[in-house]
């Protein structure tokens, strides 16, 4: 999110437990927001901006890493279920829902023997921060879609396979 705000030369301000930038993108108001919560708890802040935003689901979009993805590839979904990140299960069981679109950032799985917490959290090399610096300008661009253009428009663009070997 913060390069999306970035990208839309908005700031964020600290609003409680969250982050909160609100500006324009394009033509469109929006509100982009950082929980500053672990993110394996950021389900109630969530659903709490929300519930204050008075926002249909279908209205909101979570940006997330995901495991099952090779690094760097881009997925946009409209829903779905947690896959095994708890950040995404504690948002659908704040909200008692999974209507809610994603911009999935892939970082592979880690080495065999290594805690998938540990391999998250662990520095990056120069070439892995290269792929998910890329990434992100990706995600940013899906996110614009998504905002300017529809949901499907964004899964269309960037659900696309680079490599045979992508996931």
């Amino acid at each position: 999110m913060v390069a999306v705000a970035a990208e839309a030369g908005i700031r964020f301000r600290r609003h409680g437990e969250v982050l909160r930038a609100e500006g324009r993108l394009g033509r469109e108001a929006v509100t982009l927001a950082k929980p500053q919560s672990y993110m394996n708890r950021s389900g109630t802040v969530v659903a709490g901006l929300v519930g204050e935003l008075g926002l249909d689901l279908s209205d909101v979009i979570i940006v997330h890493d995901d495991l099952d993805l090779t690094p760097g590839r881009i997925r946009v979904k409209a829903r779905g279920g947690h896959g095994g990140h708890n950040g995404v299960l504690s948002i659908i069981d704040a909200l008692e829902s999974d209507r809610f679109a994603r911009v999935k950032i892939g970082i592979g799985r880690p080495p065999d023997g290594v805690d998938p917490a540990d391999y998250v959290l662990a520095p990056m090399s120069p070439r892995e921060r290269a792929v998910l610096d890329e990434a992100v300008q990706q995600a940013v661009g899906a996110v614009e879609c998504w905002v300017g253009e529809g949901l499907m428009a964004a899964m269309n663009r960037f659900n696309v396979k680079r490599n045979p070997e992508d996931r």
